[in-house]
């Protein structure tokens, strides 16, 4: 009887031992995005940047299966964010989070990663102060301060510019690029002549426009969502005759995003921007990158897009390195000072601060056969996050 039991029991084991031998040999990524509400578009364009880069590269690294484990935060809700990241380790024994369309969410989750000792790739959340929260974590999209601080700069010494008025929206990351930009542009010998704040729902942008017009500055900064915004803003500009030949019109990326210069059409024209990625980048991997996009989601990529594909590049790139070994020590190690060429250029990760470091383009909005696109026209190459260089020094 012993013998009938014992054998039972070994039988029991080898059968299951398959299951577990594949439990091993799978990695589990928990992704967590705004898959829902207002940010639903910018959540698919960053699920839709994973999916292009698994297409290309394979489901499996290091000789291990990868799985993704998404989870629909909805909205900016760090509480919602928390505890699906808690579940996702307790529950679903992820071995890594990663995603982050807002930064309260990426805010939230640094705690689970902290504590769990989990490795964490934020794909898009641009708050320079995240990547100090868990010394698990790398990002692998940008800081506002980056690009808004980097074009101050551009603005006074190589655009030649002296004067500028600022038009932001009145929340948060208008508050940010605002700060970093004038910041830089008076550091540079530039001055503010004014500023004004924009509601977030529904502003009446004639009013601010003529206000602007009436001071007559060198140069308007814009920073404003997108949606509908942009569009509003152009049509407001052009019917207050804002001459943007006599008065440049800078912003950010998000001023002249593909959905945005389709709805402004000529008034988008001349418009001057800096940011780090655009669908139009004329190299051969972000041509290769664009078409596989159109072929699998039947539209172009964006900077949420290109944020989460370089973001599973360095998840894939960080498990070679270690072998398929997933202990947040070992991943953390090898990512930093990981490098790469992305569709969007010469990328790497800080060793010190773990945060991106990439080029900046300076971009014109120009018609090109039926299309309004931003053309590139000047670079400044292997940008760090100055806030980041900042606390970097400080505790030096």
């Amino acid at each position: 009887m012993l013998r009938l039991i014992a054998a039972a029991a070994l039988a029991a084991f080898a059968s299951a031992l398959p299951l577990a031998v594949q439990a091993q040999q799978t990695i589990k990524i928990g992704v967590l995005l705004t898959l829902s509400g207002q940010f639903a578009d910018a959540a698919a364009q960053m699920d839709n940047g994973i999916k292009t880069y698994m297409k290309q590269h394979g489901d499996s690294v290091a000789g291990k299966k990868i799985e993704i484990i998404r989870k629909d935060v909805g909205g900016p809700a760090p509480d919602v964010a928390k505890r699906l990241a808690q579940e996702l380790v307790v529950r679903d024994k992820v071995d890594m989070l990663a995603g982050f369309t807002l930064t309260p969410n990426a805010l939230a989750v640094a705690d689970v990663s902290a504590e769990a000792k989990k490795f964490m790739v934020v794909m898009n959340a641009a708050t320079s102060i995240i990547i100090t929260k868990s010394p698990y974590m790398i990002r692998t999209s940008v800081t506002l301060p980056q690009v808004m601080e980097t074009f101050g700069t551009w603005a006074v010494t190589k655009g030649g510019l002296k004067q500028n008025y600022t038009m932001v929206t009145d929340y948060g990351p208008g508050h940010d690029a605002e700060a970093a930009f004038t910041s830089a542009f008076k550091a540079a010998g530039g001055s503010n002549v004014g500023s004004v704040r924009f509601p977030v729902a529904n502003p009446d942008f004639a009013a601010f426009v003529q206000r602007a017009k009436d001071l007559a500055p060198e140069s308007i900064f814009i920073f404003i969502p997108g949606g509908a915004q942009p569009a509003a803003l152009g049509k407001a500009m052009a019917e207050r005759g804002i001459d943007k030949k006599q008065t440049r019109i800078l912003g950010s990326g998000e001023t002249t995003a593909e959905a945005a210069l389709k709805a402004m059409g000529e008034n988008a024209l001349d418009i001057i921007t800096a940011w780090h990625y655009d669908y139009t980048m004329d190299n051969a991997l972000n041509k290769a990158f664009v078409k596989e996009f159109n072929a699998m989601h039947g539209r172009n990529p964006d900077f949420f897009s290109i944020g989460a594909y370089d973001g599973m590049h360095a998840i894939y790139e960080t498990l070679k390195k270690t072998k398929g070994n997933t202990d947040g020590e070992a991943m953390i190690k090898a990512a930093k000072g990981l490098k790469w060429e992305s569709p969007r250029g010469p990328m790497s990760i800080d060793p010190e601060t773990r945060d991106v470091v990439q080029d900046v383009y300076i971009r014109r909005v120009q018609k090109v056969g039926n299309d309004y696109v931003n053309v590139p026209f000047d670079k400044i190459p292997a940008v760090k996050d100055p806030a980041g260089e900042r606390r970097k020094q400080q505790k030096q």
